[in-house]
């Protein structure tokens, strides 16, 4: 037996949600550039192209798809496209998800539903629309973003955002446990904060950023590149025996830090 190639992803077919930007975008790169024809969807189709671009100058080719993971019409359309050009999906990455900001006391019921929405309606139609092809075809990893504020709690303002990711966390190891005899998996991937489009602004503020800094026991804030090589070794075969699982990436903060 030989281990050379346990990550390599030459063949697979890859859905990333969220993929426009941030996170999304860098992981989507990343699965090209271990070998992956990589389907990429979000909101805004001009900044899809550009991700697509990428991808096919990694030698990869790309499908980009405009929608909204809360649709499931678009989630739908999505999964036929993506049957029509490639015939499978290996690979789901559910990476889309909101944040807003506030406690319990001054978040509007209407601001807690959207931030369920996204981030665990979201994904659970994701889930079960790609899913059912895993099903068909006996074969496929599914990987959740989640987030350490699904289990560890925080003051920073995590009323809507750490239940949408609590709900995450259980429907990755529910689905794992439904999924196991037709050989799909699911695991989850839970960060801390990380430097993004969306995060850059507040985290110019030095003693901000200094501040959490100084939680993160490795002494620095994550990047997007941090995440990539979890999510490549649960998409690839170096994963094979491994589902139901939340992969802390967080610099050390599940130890017991509070960021």
């Amino acid at each position: 037996m030989r281990f050379d190639n346990i990550f390599d992803l030459k063949g697979k077919v890859a859905i990333v949600t969220g993929a426009s930007r941030g996170l999304g975008r860098v992981i989507a790169l990343g699965l090209a550039d271990f070998g992956a024809d990589v389907a990429i969807t979000g909101r805004t189709m001009v900044d899809l192209e550009k991700v697509a671009l990428e991808i096919s100058d990694r030698g990869r080719e790309a499908l980009p798809v405009a929608g909204d993971v809360t649709n499931l019409r678009d989630v739908e359309k999505l999964a036929e496209q993506v049957l029509s050009r490639f015939g499978k999906v290996d690979i789901l990455v559910n990476n889309a998800g909101a944040i807003i900001r506030k406690g319990a006391l001054d978040m509007t019921l209407d601001e807690w539903q959207r931030i369920i929405d996204v981030n665990l309606k979201g994904t659970f139609i994701c889930c079960k629309t790609i899913g059912s092809m895993m099903v068909r075809q006996n074969s496929g990893s599914i990987i959740n973003i989640s987030s350490v504020r699904g289990e560890f709690a925080s003051p920073g303002g995590y009323s809507a955002y750490a239940p949408s990711k609590a709900g995450v966390n259980a429907l990755t190891k529910t689905l794992a446990y439904e999924w196991a005899r037709y050989n799909v998996r699911v695991n989850a991937i839970a960060p801390t904060f990380l430097e993004t489009e969306l995060t850059r602004d507040i985290l110019k503020d030095p003693e901000f950023r200094q501040f959490l800094s100084s939680r993160i026991p490795l002494g620095r804030i994550g990047k997007p590149e941090d995440i990539v090589g979890s999510v490549i070794f649960l998409a690839s075969d170096a994963s094979g025996f491994v589902t139901g699982s939340v992969i802390y990436v967080d610099g050390g903060v599940s130890m017991g830090s509070t960021v």
